[in-house]
């Protein structure tokens, strides 16, 4: 009886095992398609949101001008939008060189760093976005939107974008490991192993 059963599971191991190397290739293509869609959408936002910080200025004849370079905070989010459609460009050109794409590790790495560093440059800019619009009544820091509301209402705009390219990353950054793990075996379960 138990000769039978272990029978029985081989033949269904057999046939999962079958069906997923048939829908394997398809899969696989549709995730690249979704990749590639996804790295190049990142581009034309990473540049929107360099292209509405760095041109967005307003002057007040109170308080003075505001600009790109009044906030260190803004440098950085730049040098990231910079940096993640460069990357962008370079990976999707790159995902399609056939000696590159067996080599998940080169999409791994840099996906998650970026995953990462734009987590922070959104944090960044959203405490500054906030601290425009609020103020921080406790360091003295007074509400500036009602004086710059050109300034601010861009500088949202390009915190919204910077969001989504975020939200790219962090999906690409979960393909990506997907495409580096995947080969692997996942760990034995341990009622397996007393079984056999």
């Amino acid at each position: 009886m138990r000769s039978n059963n272990n029978n029985n599971n081989n033949t269904r191991e057999e046939e999962r095992s079958s069906s997923s190397k048939q829908q394997q290739p398809q899969a696989h293509m549709s995730l690249k398609i979704i990749d590639s869609c996804l790295r190049l959408s990142v581009v034309p936002l990473s540049v929107a949101t360099i292209w509405l910080t760095v041109t967005n200025h307003e002057s007040n004849p109170d308080y003075g001008n505001l600009d790109y370079n009044s906030i260190m905070g803004l440098k950085y989010m730049v040098g990231v939008s910079a940096i993640s459609a460069i990357y962008a460009l370079l990976s999707t050109i790159s995902s399609w060189v056939t000696c590159l794409v067996s080599k998940a590790w080169l999409f791994f790495v840099p996906d998650q760093v970026l995953a990462y560093v734009m987590t922070t440059s959104v944090a960044g800019a959203t405490e500054i976005v906030y601290l425009l619009n609020k103020g921080d009544k406790i360091v003295t820091w007074s509400e500036m939107c009602s004086s710059y509301p050109h300034y601010c209402s861009k500088l949202t705009i390009a915190l919204g974008l910077h969001v989504f390219v975020l939200f790219f990353f962090l999906f690409l950054s979960v393909i990506s490991a997907y495409r580096a793990f995947s080969p692997f075996d996942p760990p034995c379960d341990s009622q397996t192993n007393s079984d056999a």
